[in-house]
Parts: structure tokens; C-alpha cells; sequence
């Protein structure tokens, strides 16, 4: 008979450790705690931790040419004892020849190396299934707000892998939850809600009928998942300005126009050293849409000007902005800034940002529609704004303040960003008005 209540004990837990380690299929372990095989599933591809540990006497090297590389002193560390790099842990680091080795035995059933008979020769990355470990991530969770995405920025790619494409061909979400449900671990109805939210490669427009519904209710907004805030919480922000006291502090929101539909917003950045904002339209309030911003501001700096603009970002717990690894890497994986989040209903703690907002609003209104605008008018805009002379920089206008910091004026000529005479500084709704 199945147990009544949903959630796993640590004594079950403990009998699915003790399963995997005797090489026992998912089925047997389910049957033996009164279980179905996909809560086995589930948990197990949820609460395995990657661990990068060696085998005895090699250390962790996981570069698929570490058997035949002869490769010295990458590190010019002249009294290296080692005879070679492939035998160094921080190989990887190092190599401009390394290449990424991971077993194919982990896209498998147990998807763990628990009962791997090679774990002890093995220097590649594992997957270990701790049943202490699983039931203190679960317990965490508790505590945690019930409004994030419960999952993991590599389990969304892995998913997303298997959505998109068959949306795009023109499946619907319950299709391929049908032909796909022991793999997503998901239910059709939160496929629809991640691919509304922008999380996967897949738009609302793909959906065959989504196009031809009526908007429904409002729900309750979806805030971050709180995997995304490890390390990166209002508390970790601190700690890092107390250590880096003189990098430059960007803070990002979105700025709503008229609420429910398919409504555009705006992404605003604001330099808090220089009082300086810039703003960009989107055309929905997603993670797609932040990413998108990122993509096009890296392209149009270049690499070494948008790391110097945008080194620490701190920013509110909204879903547009629940995937932080997307804007923190580039394209080939490299760190272009560092993301950290406020605390929930904690708007203060980005003051300076909310202060510049209630500038845009003198000029748009709270509750007015941003559809009928275009990014121009949004460059202008806020080109007032910049111009307006603040006691904060003892009279000087916030782009006189960041063509100061920055000296270079291409920057402000790439952002649209351009000096109004104080006579012709306007903050009303007369500027944009049509």
C-alpha cells in the first residue's frame, strides 16, 4: 500500500543510499518503502551533488587527453615537484588544450555513482546521492518561500533540451509531457508556466493556441527560486562591498507600465556612483527579455567596457531575473559581472534606483501603458532625467558626473545618452506625449 503523506523521511532516504550503493533498480527500491519508481526518479536527479574528487593517489582531472598529455610547468611554478600538469588538479585552469570528460554512465538509470565498482579509479566528476545531504536540502527548502522555482539552473537546461525543440515543431506542452513524463518530472501545467515565464529557449508565441487565448486571471507573481540566491543573497552583497570597497555598484529593476497582458516593461540600470540610469523597452517581463538586454549591452561595449560598467549588480527577486548564471557568464562561459539579490519585500535596500524610478513616473505615469512608445522616446527620456541637476553630486548633473568617472564619451554616445540644457529639462508628460 502507498504511504499517505508526500514528503520523503530521512529513514527512507536512507534506505535509497543503501539501495543504490547494492546496485538495486529504482523499482525495487520504490516497492521496499512503499513508493512509486518516479518519486525515486525525482528524487535522486533533484538531490545528487556533483563531486569533483580524484582517485587514490591522482587527483581530480576530469580533461579527456589527461592519459596522453605530456604538457610541464603550465603554471610556471618552477619548483613544481609534479613530472606533469596532467597529474595537477588545477590542470584545467591552466590548459589551453583542456577538454571537458564526463561519464556517459551518468545519463543512465542510476543517473549516481553510488554502486559504480570504478568509483575508485575514477577521476572524473561524480554524482553521490547523501541521504543526510538530500534531507537537509529538502529541510531548507521548508523554510524557504514556496513562490520560486524549485529547481536548479542545470536541471532547467536539461528540461529546456527536451521541450523547446518539440515546441517549436509544434507539440503542445501536454504532448510531450505525455511522451516525456518520467524524464521532465514535471506535470504539463508548469511546462505552460515556465515557458510564460521565459525560463526555456521555447516563447508564449510558439505555442500553437496560446495566441488565440484570452488572458486569464492574474496569479500571484512567481519570485526567484531560492537556489539562485545561494551566494548571492543582501547579506553576501555586503560582505563583498566591506572586501572590494571601491568597485563600481550597478542596481537593476523593472519598471511596470499597465498591468495583466502581454504588456511591455522597462529594464533600468542604474549606476549608483553616478546617479546615472538608462533604461531599456522589452517587450515582456521575462528572463529571456533580461538576457536579451545583457546580450545586446555586451555586444555593443565590447568584453572589457561592460566588465568595467556592470562589475557587481544587485538587484530585487523578480522571475525576470531567475537566471542568474545566463547574465553573470558570457557566451563561452566567462564571468562579465556578479549578480546579487535584495531581500524579499526589501525595495530600500536599492534606494538610489527606486528614487530615479519616481523621476520616469513624473513623466509616465503609474498605470499608463509603455505599448504606444518606442526605445527612442525611452533615450530621450532619459536624457532629461540624466540632465536634472541633483544636491546629491552638489549641483552637477549625473552624466557630467559619469563622463567624470569614465572620461570616455563614446560610452554615453552608445547608450543614447546625450547633456539637455537645464532651461530645456522637461519631467512632465508634455515630453513624450504623441
Amino acid at each position: 500500500m502507498q504511504k499517505k503523506y508526500k514528503h520523503l523521511s530521512l529513514e527512507e532516504r536512507i534506505a535509497i543510499e543503501h539501495g543504490l550503493k547494492q546496485g538495486f533498480s529504482f523499482k525495487r527500491i520504490a516497492r521496499s518503502i512503499g513508493r512509486s519508481t518516479t518519486t525515486i526518479t525525482r528524487e535522486i536527479l533533484k538531490n545528487s551533488c556533483a563531486k569533483q574528487s580524484g582517485a587514490f593517489g591522482s587527483p581530480f582531472n576530469d580533461c579527456e587527453n589527461r592519459f596522453g598529455c605530456t604538457l610541464k610547468l603550465l603554471c610556471d611554478e618552477q619548483d613544481c615537484r609534479r613530472k606533469k600538469c596532467a597529474g595537477c588538479k588545477l590542470c584545467a585552469s591552466q590548459c589551453p588544450f583542456y577538454s571537458k570528460q564526463s561519464c556517459t554512465l551518468l545519463k543512465e538509470v542510476p543517473y549516481t555513482c553510488n554502486g559504480c565498482k570504478q568509483k575508485h579509479k575514477c577521476t572524473l566528476e561524480k554524482f553521490v546521492y547523501s541521504a543526510k545531504k538530500a534531507d537537509s536540502i529538502y529541510r531548507n527548502n521548508l523554510v524557504e518561500s514556496r513562490n520560486g522555482i524549485n529547481m536548479s539552473i542545470q536541471e532547467l537546461a536539461r528540461i529546456d533540451a527536451i521541450v523547446s525543440p518539440l515546441v517549436k515543431q509544434g507539440q503542445s506542452p501536454y504532448v510531450i509531457w505525455e511522451n516525456h513524463k518520467d524524464e521532465l518530472m514535471l506535470d504539463s501545467k508548469t511546462i505552460y508556466k515556465y515557458i510564460k515565464l521565459g525560463l526555456f529557449s521555447a516563447s508564449p508565441l510558439d505555442l500553437q493556441r496560446m495566441v488565440k487565448m484570452r488572458p486569464r486571471k492574474k496569479k500571484k507573481s512567481i519570485k526567484i527560486e531560492p537556489a539562485c540566491r545561494v551566494g548571492r543573497t543582501y547579506r553576501d552583497y555586503l560582505s563583498f562591498v566591506v572586501e572590494n570597497p571601491d568597485t563600481p555598484i550597478v542596481q537593476m529593476d523593472t519598471l511596470i507600465g499597465k498591468r495583466g497582458g502581454a504588456e511591455p516593461v522597462l529594464l533600468t540600470l542604474h549606476f549608483v556612483q553616478a546617479e546615472l540610469m538608462v533604461a531599456f523597452l522589452c517587450k515582456d517581463n521575462t528572463a529571456k527579455s533580461a538576457y536579451d538586454v545583457f546580450e545586446y549591452l555586451y555586444s555593443l561595449l565590447g568584453a572589457k567596457t561592460f566588465k568595467r560598467l556592470f562589475p557587481v549588480i544587485l538587484t530585487d527577486n523578480g522571475s525576470e531575473f531567475s537566471n542568474p548564471s545566463a547574465l553573470e557568464l558570457d557566451s563561452s562561459g566567462q564571468r562579465r559581472t556578479r549578480m546579487f539579490y535584495c531581500d524579499p519585500n526589501s525595495s530600500w535596500q536599492k534606494g538610489a534606483l527606486e528614487t530615479n524610478h519616481s523621476l520616469l513616473r513624473l513623466v509616465i505615469p503609474k498605470g499608463t501603458s509603455l505599448s504606444p512608445y518606442r526605445q527612442r522616446d525611452f533615450d530621450l527620456l532619459l536624457s532629461h532625467v540624466n540632465s536634472y541637476a541633483r544636491k546629491k553630486l552638489n549641483g552637477k548633473t549625473p552624466i557630467a558626473m559619469f563622463s567624470y568617472i569614465y572620461e570616455e564619451p563614446w560610452i554615453l554616445d552608445k547608450l543614447h545618452q546625450k547633456l539637455i540644457e537645464p532651461d530645456s529639462v522637461v519631467l512632465n508628460p508634455s515630453l513624450l506625449k504623441r
